[in-house]
């Protein structure tokens, strides 16, 4: 019998570049996906037909990561690493980021495209990693560390935009994308991995299809892995409506503000001003949450984030459909800052939970899969009521409250769906699911 394998040891530098990726990456999905895209549509096609428009390229985007989700988790289980997954999805979506606003309206909005599905496929290879950087003893505290320290790279975002200004956002795409490389450097090099003691190939076309028949087979298969298919299928609605505000945050607050008297470049000014405020609460939600995690377990703790959830949703729908001070907005920004910080904390943890070490990457995969469903049918969902509303001259304000409320729908839903899941910790030997045991983790000292 061969020896076993050597304990896998987490040193504080693997630990500490692991969490700034989430700050590199970070940057892009504020200053692009949030922030700066958004307000280059509204420029482009018009505040009446913004909404749609950039709903219908969000959908696209989400509806190809959707597709390669699971085929590209059940790769990654295969190979003997990995971070080369993630250092291509992130070189791609640079690569693409700096080519907005440079090659005409279509080549940018297919830039966008690209862009946007490389950063979502690299994040499921960076959330799988949170195994290599933790023990089930301090997975919620890595987690939320990672989310307090992730938000920060949001003020860089949103600091771009204020000291280049929103005039020329092409350069803004271009600086966004050069800092979310630099950035990504740390982990790409320091963070040392488990590895996979049994790698087998994932290229050959047999391999491909077999990768998606062992995903076919988990989704059948739900019950051997108690509680994962609820997880799942309520994951899809809560993240159905916190991707969908996050896309729309920066062109509901420009028209809340415009609606109280400001102006456009008033309205652009106040929309960074309400997403410093929610990134600042976000970074101290995300310590406090990882905490909870960790004292509570994942589970109780995403159901408080869900119940907050609910009051930023009610509030911040009044603020488009009554006569609410614009003060009020900044109120909404905190209680959204902290609930995301939330949100993610408990959210990997719990997934975690629910997943047999040797099958992370698959797993992630369908993780990943039905956020990405979540977003494609969120934006679909934004664009269909902004048609029925904002499309049949209702004020851009009051049809995107109405569009809170729907959003709204859909955080009671999970919260529904969520009660029976239990996160009690699985023995997978005992399960016969550690096929592949890998390293046993020892902490560094001071990690």
């Amino acid at each position: 019998m061969p020896p076993p394998p050597p304990p896998h040891v987490i040193t504080r530098r693997s630990v500490a570049s692991w969490v700034i990726y989430d700050l590199a990456n970070t940057i892009f999905t504020m200053g692009i996906v949030s922030l700066y895209f958004s307000l280059w549509v509204r420029d482009s096609v018009g505040a009446e037909r913004a909404d749609s428009v950039y709903g219908t390229i969000t959908a696209v985007s989400m509806g190809i990561i959707f597709v390669l989700s699971p085929l590209l988790g059940a790769m990654s289980d295969r190979a003997s690493r990995r971070m080369p997954f993630l250092i291509v999805s992130t070189v791609l979506c640079v690569s693409f980021t700096m080519l907005l606003g440079r090659i005409g309206t279509t080549g940018t909005i297919i830039a966008f495209i690209v862009a946007n599905a490389a950063y979502q496929a690299g994040l499921q290879f960076y959330d799988a990693m949170l195994a290599d950087v933790s023990t089930e003893a301090n997975r919620g505290r890595i987690s939320g560390i990672g989310v307090g320290v992730g938000y920060l790279g949001s003020y860089i975002a949103v600091g771009l935009g204020l000291t280049l200004g929103t005039e020329d956002k092409t350069r803004l795409f271009l600086y966004i994308a050069l800092a979310f490389l630099v950035l990504s450097l740390p982990c790409f090099l320091f963070v040392r991995e488990r590895g996979n003691p049994n790698p087998r190939p994932i290229f050959r076309l047999r391999d491909l299809i077999t990768s998606v028949t062992d995903t076919v087979a988990t989704l059948r298969d739900g019950t051997k892995y108690p509680g994962l298919g609820r997880f799942l299928f309520g994951r899809i609605f809560y993240t159905d409506a916190i991707n969908t505000v996050i896309a729309i945050m920066s062109l509901y607050t420009v028209n809340v503000a415009i609606a109280h008297g400001e102006s456009k470049v008033q309205g652009e000014k106040t929309a960074q001003l309400v997403m410093m405020g929610a990134i600042t609460f976000a970074v101290l939600g995300g310590f406090t949450w990882g905490w909870l995690v960790d004292r509570f377990g994942p589970k109780r703790t995403l159901n408080a984030v869900l119940a907050l959830w609910v009051v930023v949703f009610s509030l911040a729908a009044m603020m488009g459909l009554s006569s609410l001070p614009l003060w009020v907005l900044y109120v909404v920004a905190a209680g959204a800052g902290v609930a995301l910080g939330g949100i993610w904390a408990a959210d990997r943890p719990l997934m975690l939970r629910l997943t047999p070490p040797d099958r992370i990457g698959e797993f992630y995969g369908l993780y990943n899969m039905v956020g990405r469903f979540s977003a494609v049918i969120g934006p679909s969902i934004w664009a269909i009521t902004a048609q029925l509303t904002i499309g049949r001259n209702m004020a851009p304000e009051r049809g995107q409250g109405i569009g809170v409320l729907v959003l709204l729908g859909m955080i009671i839903i999970s919260w529904f769906i969520l009660r029976r899941v239990d996160d009690t910790p699985r023995d997978w030997v005992a399960m016969g699911e550690d096929r592949h045991a890998a390293p046993t983790a020892t902490l560094a000292s001071g990690v």
